[in-house]
């Protein structure tokens, strides 16, 4: 059986050391250097990224070391398990020594070859398969674009050839009667660091796939027929929702059309379940797992008796390929037209590991049912992350991209129009688009246009590995229909880590009330909302009558928090905190200037009512006229930093092409200095702690101030700070500021609620 925690610990040591083994080949055969070199200048001209070369380069080389490493997991999965009858990797038993014979053959045949060339044989030779054929294609598979080195190859065949030296058994048996694929999505999760992060790896659990399936595919089949449905992922991951659906829609088969032959079936199955990754192992990952799934439905037992299932993947970016659908385009899903009046398609590019012919048919229809789990990241690439601002409108500032898949996902989804019904989406996503300041177009100017049917808070259900607080949303493609939105609103979250998280409490009564408007428990309440409360930004998705308070509190009011204050703001943002962070008594003794040393304060230090604690830092400015200067001790203590000050950012240029000294900050506001009394408060916190500064300090971006017209007087100033301390303004911060988690929110048990961090 797998030990999945061993198998991952030993795939991810070998990740990085064949990518070391990548990264030495590349400077070593011009070739392979030139040939990526080729490919990021045309990412560059494309608009898919910015990034150096350097840079650029160690995604492939990430993308080349996995696919290496997947493909021998396939194939020992297929050995162990008797899918493949000659073992030409390994296997338990007589399989090993088998496998090694054949290894010594192909060297006395091959003298001259290295285990390199042994590997591709072997995946050659499985490929002629007609079943596993795409799981070896040469055309976009990242290993035959950059071969491993023998060594590279001979520690790869070595691992999975390893003898437990206490127990004498193979190290890694992939043996499993139920041929569980579950173990690929740890696989997938967390087989290399640099692209979980990248892309935001995260599997999606099974409890939160059926929730989301039961509301999309299934109301689907309803009202298209279980055989014309066709649902697609546009984010599949390692395909969860794709299994999950394609086990739905064989079983209706089965039971509607009993005479066929259950290969017929599982293709009608294969045929209506369509995926894209961005990230190529993950696409991988996902075609064999439905591949195992075909063949576990159908009763196949060997791979060379199995047909060449037709599997509907692709590598490649949803948000940048395909066709970007308009509101009043005619299609017929039925027969995969694509329209012609379409807004663009950007199939002119595309990376080696994707496949345009595929993209352009996946992503050039819409289909009765999306679902999936968009990854939640900003886009640090500032190339990509224009093109994106260009192709969705609802990107403002900072976004994340849970705003634009919201837009991508409702844009692949089969438009309703001239009486034809249109079909249904469904999301886990990122809550923070709810109330930050980039989700502001979406609610206001995308939601409103489309029939959002449910919003079901999550932020307080134990859901493993989501890290970041939650939102469900399920929604039909058409202009909207009801006056009202099915609102699952948090209570409380989980009190303690369920050890069955699909039992949990919160989940539990998330799944049983969500059909029972008006019900309320400890967790959760549901009500059916005023569509009109989620076309305007922030929402408060407040159960137990929390949403209502907030409302009321805003129809009360007269006056807003802009009405009153001169200016809302940070004071100044070094970019380099390490540069001027040092103590007074530093300072001195490199002879600073005492009146280059200023209190600097950042939010953390804004925990106490009446106390700021600043920390010293070098203030490089004038004292009355504010302007940029330094003394000499100033300056040659930030000498040895000079270049690295010099070459700061803002806006897209450096400090010296924004006109500034290379020795002061990046940005420094004279005006809010200048006035002595601010009302500061730390842009993160569990509370309001508002404080009455009276001048004299400077405030970092981590900790924005408060001004009042200039003739406000302090008494003034304090009974203003009295309303922000009140438990009044406590509750209305926590419905309209964005939860940025905490321990234990969505990462175990929210023992307090005090312990969401606001911002």
């Amino acid at each position: 059986m797998i030990d999945r925690a061993a198998l991952l610990d030993d795939l991810q040591r070998l990740v990085k050391l064949l990518e070391d083994d990548l990264r030495e080949r590349v400077g070593d055969v011009p070739e392979l250097d030139a040939r990526l070199r080729e490919e990021h200048r045309l990412a560059r001209e494309a608009g898919r990224t910015a990034e150096a070369y350097e840079q650029w380069r160690e995604e492939p080389l990430t993308q080349a070391a996995v696919a290496w490493v997947l493909a021998t997991v396939f194939v020992r999965f297929m050995e162990d398990n008797g899918l493949l009858e000659t073992p030409r990797l390994s296997g338990p038993g007589e399989r090993r020594s088998l496998a090694r014979d054949h290894h010594t053959v192909f060297f006395q045949k091959n003298p001259t070859l290295s285990d390199r060339e042994y590997l591709e044989d072997v995946f050659r030779e499985v490929a002629a398969l007609p079943a596993a054929a795409a799981l070896f294609d040469e055309r976009h598979n990242p290993l035959w674009s950059l071969g491993l080195s023998g060594d590279g190859a001979r520690k790869l065949l070595e691992l999975w050839q390893r003898i437990d030296p206490e127990t004498g058994e193979l190290v890694h048996d992939f043996t499993d009667p139920a041929w569980s694929t579950r173990f690929l999505g740890d696989l997938y999760q967390d087989l290399s660091e640099a692209a979980r992060k990248r892309y935001a790896l995260l599997q999606t659990p099974e409890f939160v796939e059926e929730f989301i399936l039961d509301r999309t595919l299934d109301p689907a089949v309803e009202e298209f027929g279980y055989a014309a449905v066709r649902l697609i992922d546009p984010t599949c991951g390692s395909g969860h929702f794709l299994l999950g659906a394609f086990r739905r829609l064989f079983a209706l088969h089965q039971r509607n059309t009993p005479g066929t032959h259950s290969r017929e079936l599982a293709q009608r199955a294969l045929d209506q379940v369509w995926g894209v990754d961005i990230n190529p192992f993950a696409v991988a990952i996902a075609r064999f797992r439905l591949l195992v799934a075909g063949l576990r439905a159908t009763g196949i037992g060997r791979l060379k008796d199995a047909p060449a299932f037709r599997i509907h993947l692709a590598a490649g970016d949803s948000l940048f390929h395909g066709v970007r659908f308009l509101r009043g385009e005619q299609m017929d899903i039925s027969r995969g037209q694509i329209p012609l009046n379409r807004a663009h398609d950007t199939l002119k590019h595309t990376y080696h590991a994707e496949d345009a012919e595929a993209l352009r048919e996946i992503l050039g229809q819409q289909y009765h049912a999306v679902v999936g789990n968009p990854p939640y990241v900003t886009v640090k690439d500032e190339a990509l992350n224009a093109t994106y601002r260009g192709n969705y409108g609802a990107c403002h500032r900072q976004y994340s991209l849970a705003v634009p898949f919201m837009q991508r996902f409702f844009d692949l989804t089969l438009a309703g129009r001239d009486g034809q019904p249109a079909g249904f989406t469904g999301m886990i996503t990122a809550n923070s688009f709810m109330k930050r300041e980039f989700g502001k177009k979406l609610i206001e100017e995308f939601i409103p246009r489309s029939d959002l049917t449910h919003v079901v808070d999550t932020s307080g259900a134990y859901i493993p590995g989501h890290g970041t607080p939650t939102v469900i949303l399920f929604g039909r493609n058409r202009a909207p229909v009801a006056g009202t939105v099915r609102a699952v609103m948090g209570i409380r979250g989980e009190p303690q880590t369920p050890e069955d998280p699909a039992k949990g409490l919160v989940w539990t009564a998330i799944r049983e009330q969500i059909h029972d408007v008006g019900s309320s428990s400890d967790w959760v309440s549901v009500s059916d909302t005023a569509r009109s409360v989620f076309h305007e930004h922030p929402w408060s998705l407040g159960g137990g009558g929390a949403a209502e308070l907030k409302e009321l509190l805003d129809e009360r009011s007269d006056r807003r928090l802009g009405d009153v204050a001169r200016e809302i703001g940070f004071g100044a943002v070094t970019r380099e905190d390490e540069a001027y962070l040092v103590s007074r008594e530093v300072a001195l003794r490199h002879r600073v200037g005492a009146s280059f040393i200023k209190p600097l304060v950042a939010g953390e230090t804004i925990r106490d009512w009446g106390l700021i604690e600043p920390v010293e830092a070098i203030w490089p400015y004038d004292a009355k006229s504010l302007g940029a200067t330094a003394d000499q001790g100033t300056v040659r203590f930030l000498w040895p930093m000079r270049s690295i000050l010099a070459g700061r950012t803002a806006y897209g240029q450096t400090q010296i092409e924004r006109g500034l000294s290379w020795f002061e900050y990046s940005m420094f506001f004279r005006d809010r200095y200048s006035t002595p009394l601010s009302i500061a408060f730390a842009e993160v916190a569990t509370h309001n702690h508002f404080v009455l500064d009276r001048g004299g300090k400077v405030f970092k971006q981590t900790a924005p101030v408060i001004k009042l017209p200039a003739a406000a007087t302090e008494d003034e100033h304090l009974a203003f700070l009295g309303l922000l301390n009140s438990s009044t303004g406590c509750f209305w911060l926590k419905q309209v500021s964005h939860c940025k988690g905490g321990q234990g929110i969505n990462e175990g048990a929210k023992d307090e609620a005090w312990e969401g961090r606001e911002a």
